[in-house]
């Protein structure tokens, strides 16, 4: 199977046009028309990735995060970027990423945050149609059963191996409602609120963001990484489903840039 046929099966799953207006999503590097030795799945691409698919035998990675947001104009060995792009080059390592699009697209990254906390009636909210595509920037949905908000956040570190969750003040009634959007997420606190949400979950969050909403919704922000972690495993299923055969490896290599010391 080429790469192409990789690379058409995520965009079927999470189609460009949902992607935002600032973000680079797709191709970034390499041919389409190469044969797929495997499948490298990752969050970030740096030049750690890109050695850890050489070792798997991978010539392509797919990354949440594009490797390229903006053109080059020199490819040397001046910054990460350049680097990394010039390893991939040289040896024959196709990269694709599958950003904002994947965030916005049914069954994304946000549903998959939902998953693994165990909500229930997933939808999105700030929702939005392009192209005739239902699409949102964040979902909510319902607990099992309403917890109390120190239960509610413990159970959050626990799921996404979280040191330290950054919340503001503890609600005083009991958290039933999520509202969740992955990465950097705080335009969507409003909406949250908007929504009915007890609770929002996020990756990043400005400092001034968590005034003025005390008792009105419990922000629990868990860092940007820790977030989005298992959106290879969104990857990884597409790809299994779509291109059998493809052999598929979730990096073990950590890219988070954030040491909790």
């Amino acid at each position: 199977m080429k790469i192409k046929e990789v690379l058409s099966a995520l965009e079927r799953f999470a189609p460009l046009p949902l992607q935002e207006s600032w973000d680079n999503a797709g191709l970034q590097v390499g041919l389409t028309e190469t044969e797929v030795s495997g499948a490298l799945l990752c969050l970030d691409v740096n030049e750690r990735i890109v050695d850890e698919a050489i070792a798997k035998g991978c010539n392509l990675i797919v990354s949440h995060h594009p490797l390229l947001f903006r053109g080059l104009k020199t490819i040397s060995d001046l910054t990460d970027v350049q680097r990394t792009v010039r390893k991939a080059i040289l040896n024959g390592v196709a990269v694709v990423s599958m950003h904002t699009n994947m965030d916005n697209a049914r069954g994304g990254v946000n549903f998959r945050i939902a998953q693994k906390l165990g909500l229930k009636n997933v939808g999105f909210f700030a929702q939005k149609s392009v192209d005739g595509i239902e699409a949102g920037s964040g979902v909510t949905g319902e607990l099992p059963e309403p917890q109390a908000a120190d239960d509610f956040i413990i159970q959050v570190k626990k799921t996404f191996g979280v040191e330290c969750a950054m919340c503001n003040e503890l609600l005083r009634r009991p958290v039933k409602k999520v509202a969740i959007c992955g990465g950097a997420g705080d335009f969507l606190l409003d909406e949250a609120v908007k929504v009915g949400a007890d609770a929002f979950i996020t990756g990043e969050m400005h400092y001034h963001q968590y005034f003025g909403y005390e008792q009105q919704i419990q922000i629990c922000v868990i860092g940007h990484y820790q977030s989005e972690q298992y959106t290879a495993e969104v990857f990884e299923e597409i790809i299994q489903k779509e291109c059998p055969g493809v052999k598929t490896y979730i990096a073990e290599t950590c890219t988070n840039p954030i040491l909790y010391i």
